[in-house]
């Protein structure tokens, strides 16, 4: 079994969790690749055991690999699909800081979860992704054109609104008078969209999510459509350019872009415990919230 590792060093006690995580791999004789600026990271910190001289590294991926793990939290998820990118290896997110939704193996159950995981026992989460193109062709979008959460476009440089102008499938919707525009998938819903007043949707769900980032039109609310809908987008405003993100992958496009925005031709496939659930994760998240302003 060949296993690629990517993570971040932004929780406290990372170290710890790490060399948990290494540890169990080498026990189990599995081949380790690790991504070459992570190990480079590993070996600055004196808290882990430096037994990684035999470790091959990978600035990119190929069908190779069986499993491709995740060590931070959401966000590292989110960079991880950057490297996986179409090529259907399972992400195991292993989640070293507070609790995620899609990072949802707990840093307390380490060595057990990865027990099970190299076991076979566990199950396949598809996550839709979308992709966009652009016309004229913008050139800080390709070849990481696609987005696991959401596709966002916002003002850039101004307090002044912008104007998107939102057609579906060809046909006229509206035009938002607002701060920016979220096009979510249902994994997206839980992020950027939610903290924007979209709704929580099942990532099971064949949907998309647009939702306005502070409207001015009063009657604009989150709507949800089907994810076989084809969404354009032209946005225009006081400024001469505005900002469209594929998660955490921001690009500059002048006014009068199109965008075209649509469900990509391949899923991520995140790893799931079997006694994992979308609904379990969201559950503890609410009463994770909970317990912070009690």
């Amino acid at each position: 079994m060949k296993i690629g590792i990517y993570g971040q060093f932004y929780h406290e006690n990372s170290e710890a969790y790490i060399q948990s995580i290494l540890d169990a791999l080498q026990k189990k004789n599995v081949e380790i690749v690790i991504e070459e600026n992570f190990l480079d990271i590993i070996n600055l910190h004196q808290d882990i055991t430096k037994n990684f001289s035999g470790v091959d590294t990978f600035s990119e991926l190929d069908d190779s690999y069986d499993l491709f793990f995740s060590i931070g939290g959401d966000g590292t998820i989110l960079k991880s699909v950057t490297f996986v990118r179409d090529l259907g290896i399972p992400i195991v997110g292993i989640n070293t800081g507070r609790l995620g939704f899609l990072a949802t193996i707990q840093k307390e159950e380490i060595a057990q979860s990865i027990n099970q995981i190299l076991n076979g026992d566990y199950s396949i989460s598809e996550r839709s992704v979308l992709t966009i193109e652009t016309e004229p062709n913008n050139t800080e979008i390709h070849p990481l054109n696609f987005a696991l959460n959401e596709v966002a476009v916002n003002r850039k440089n101004t307090t002044s609104m912008i104007k998107v102008e939102t057609l579906v499938n060809d046909k006229y919707l509206t035009s938002y008078w607002s701060d920016g525009l979220i096009v979510a998938t249902p994994t997206g819903s839980t992020g950027y969209s939610l903290s924007c007043g979209g709704p929580v949707i099942d990532p099971s769900t064949n949907s998309i999510v647009i939702t306005p980032i502070a409207p001015h039109n009063l009657n604009a609310r989150p709507l949800v459509i089907p994810d076989n809908s084809v969404i354009s987008l032209k946005v225009s405003g006081r400024e001469k350019s505005y900002l469209v993100s594929l998660d955490s992958r921001i690009a500059t496009l002048e006014n009068e872009t199109t965008i075209v925005i649509k469900k990509a031709p391949f899923p991520i496939n995140l790893v799931q415990l079997h006694d994992d659930s979308f609904i379990k994760t969201l559950r503890k998240k609410l009463l994770w919230g909970e317990d912070k302003r009690n």
